[in-house]
């Protein structure tokens, strides 16, 4: 890419972020200075699934919010999966969950640094995908986890598992709770979040079945990942609905903050709470008869899958191409549609089995 493009990339990312922040983030040259701006190598290169795997690489994590326990979490996984493979770590990232254009000076910060490839976790769909497109064009691999951006704006997207699965299953679990009857409400992360909105439509399509006619959504509230607008949110949908019988939450979050305030209400044990909870957060309300069962993956098995399929990547043992299978932590995975990697089904936490996990 030549330096005058990239002068014009960053004022137009100036003009839409922060200009310091844009500015510079995209001083200096990068790895394609010299080469002719152009489709990433991932749209013409062929896997070679037998190529050895490359050490010394550095792998730059960017979660959507850096003190947000469930994305420490990840990102140790993550640390912990290169350090195996011989490759270095690195984490940055903004501390809001809805700080899009804090991810996006991020990226470009990234890139100026050359890293080999980035795992990011896209707050927005479409915000980040100018800065991802140009570290692509620098010979940069980029893998989406958590929560993915548009598929031409990466080289693959690491899923929990799958979106439908996840969607489906959070209905599923909230029906049984509350005998297939009354009110109920979805308390999500921030609005734009694209694995959250990927999820609630297919909670959507699952209250359409018959079984689920006596059953009403009323509303969609969102906390936007932080804690105390999360546990608000709670407190206000009891207030608007006094007769709501249950509310899933898809977001570790959202489901720690709204167990919190159901815990110390009248309405523990009544309401009921299901979604995305990491055991060690909700341990003490399943055991308090707060909550009776939630779900999730394990969050470390993410970031290590992450950083595992960004090291394949630039090894050239896979490109993201519909079809490819590449190890990972002794566990063979194929690549799907639009280049998504599914981790597995998900797990659902009781009274029963919670003691058996520390995360």
């Amino acid at each position: 890419m030549r330096k005058s493009s990239i002068r014009r990339s960053c004022a137009a990312l100036a003009a839409g972020t922060s200009l310091a922040l844009a500015l510079t983030a995209c001083g200096g040259t990068t790895k394609k200075d010299v080469q002719d701006e152009g489709a990433s190598a991932a749209s013409t290169a062929k896997a070679d699934p037998n190529a050895a795997t490359k050490k010394g690489l550095t792998v730059g994590f960017l979660p959507k919010q850096v003190n947000n326990p469930y994305f420490t979490s990840a990102d140790k996984g993550g640390e912990a999966a290169l350090k195996e493979l011989g490759s270095s770590y690195k984490e940055v990232g903004p501390s809001s969950a809805t700080d899009t254009a804090g991810q996006v000076s991020y990226v470009n910060t990234l890139t100026q640094q050359q890293v080999n490839a980035m795992a990011v976790s896209a707050q927005d769909p479409g915000a980040l995908c100018t800065a991802l497109k140009q570290a692509m064009s620098n010979d940069i691999k980029v893998v989406t986890y958590d929560s993915d951006t548009k598929p031409e704006c990466r080289d693959a997207f690491v899923s929990q598992a799958s979106a439908e699965d996840l969607g489906r299953t959070e209905v599923q679990l909230l029906a049984e709770q509350i005998g297939y009857k009354g009110e109920i409400a979805i308390l999500s992360a921030a609005q734009t979040a694209t694995n959250q909105n990927t999820w609630i439509d297919f909670m959507k399509d699952e209250l359409k079945q018959d079984k689920y006619k006596n059953i009403k959504l009323v509303k969609i509230a969102y906390g936007n990942d932080d804690a105390q607008q999360s546990f608000q949110q709670t407190q206000g949908l009891l207030q608007q609905y006094p007769n709501l019988k249950g509310i899933i939450s898809p977001t570790t979050v959202g489901i720690k903050a709204a167990a919190q305030y159901l815990s110390g209400s009248k309405y523990k044990g009544k309401v009921k709470l299901t979604g995305l909870g990491t055991p060690n957060d909700m341990r003490k309300y399943v055991k308090n008869g707060t909550v009776d069962a939630f779900e999730l993956w394990d969050p470390a098995k993410l970031g290590a899958l992450a950083a595992q399929t960004a090291v394949a990547m630039v090894s050239g043992q896979i490109t993201g191409k519909e079809g490819e299978t590449f190890k990972a932590g002794g566990t063979t995975y194929t690549i799907g549609k639009d280049g998504v990697i599914n981790l597995g089904k998900p797990t659902v936490f009781n009274a029963k089995n919670i003691d058996q996990f520390n995360f």
